[in-house]
């Protein structure tokens, strides 16, 4: 058991608003969070609880402190390793239709060239259901570790429709689970991530990338954006096509109807999404 005061958890599969949720809540005073995701019960475990406490800033005595690593919800091991250094904290779990999360998940990979333009090889169930698109989504079985291990009013669902609608209202919720009790600050009033965003071409960045230690260090300065911009262009990606989406769609049917059963609500946001 850690020795500790961090009071809350946030994670979630990627490209459900988690880092959107993490920068609305930085911008309160009161919220005390590391920028880097962690990633410390998942991937880092070997680096021991030194260097994981050694992450936070422990000096705000009115701060409550938190950390936001999405992997928390898909690597095995990782509810049990909470369990046993973080019995008490707070969990938050951020989820987003799965059909819709793997497309945007699978974009995201493509934009960096980092998975091929075949979609069906990475979106197909038939092909790919044990992989990281089609698998992040399976929300209900990732979870049944966490309600085997903590009491249910330990663990908070959010849902990214829920968010879009209505972001103080969820943000409020939020704060209420992990005890904040002084005002947040207005939210992130923009997408945090936008696929839609220009980018500069990938024969570009490959020739760029040995510079990449250099060109960080100036991104944000005024002749490095003006060049961007001169050769950035919007970014095309494989379509979802409607029978891909259906395969999708019928593949998490059961995971959505045991969601549903934890949530204590129907997910008509999801249905109503597909024209269901």
């Amino acid at each position: 058991m850690l020795d500790s005061n961090i009071r809350f958890l946030i994670f979630g599969a990627a490209k459900s608003a988690t880092t959107w949720l993490q920068r609305s809540l930085e911008r309160s005073p009161t919220i005390s969070m590391p920028s880097p995701e962690l990633h410390y019960f998942s991937d880092e475990y070997h680096r021991g609880p030194d260097w994981y406490l050694s992450q936070f800033n422990f000096d705000k005595p009115d701060a409550l402190v938190g950390e936001k690593s999405n992997t928390y919800l898909t690597v095995p091991q990782a509810a049990e390793r909470i369990r046993k250094d973080l019995p008490d904290v707070r969990l938050i779990v951020q989820m987003r239709e799965p059909a819709a999360r793997a497309y945007s998940d699978y974009c995201m990979l493509f934009r960096r060239g980092e998975v091929s333009r075949n979609i069906e090889d990475h979106l197909d169930p038939a092909r790919a259901a044990d992989k990281r698109f089609i698998n992040n989504g399976r929300y209900a079985m990732h979870l049944r570790r966490f309600y085997d291990l903590f009491p249910p009013e330990q663990i908070l669902l959010l849902l990214f429709e829920d968010i879009r609608r209505e972001p103080e209202a969820q943000l409020a919720r939020l704060a209420s689970h992990i005890g904040h009790d002084a005002p947040l600050a207005a939210p992130v009033d923009s997408k945090v991530k936008d696929k839609n965003a220009a980018v500069v071409p990938l024969s570009l960045r490959r020739v760029l990338k040995p510079f990449r230690p250099v060109l960080d260090g100036v991104r944000h300065t005024k002749p490095i954006k003006v060049l961007r911009d001169a050769v950035a262009r919007p970014q095309e990606y494989p379509p979802l096509s409607p029978d891909l989406e259906k395969r999708l769609q019928d593949f998490y049917a059961p995971e959505v109807s045991e969601l549903e059963q934890r949530i204590g609500r129907p997910l008509d946001v999801w249905r109503d999404m597909r024209g269901a």
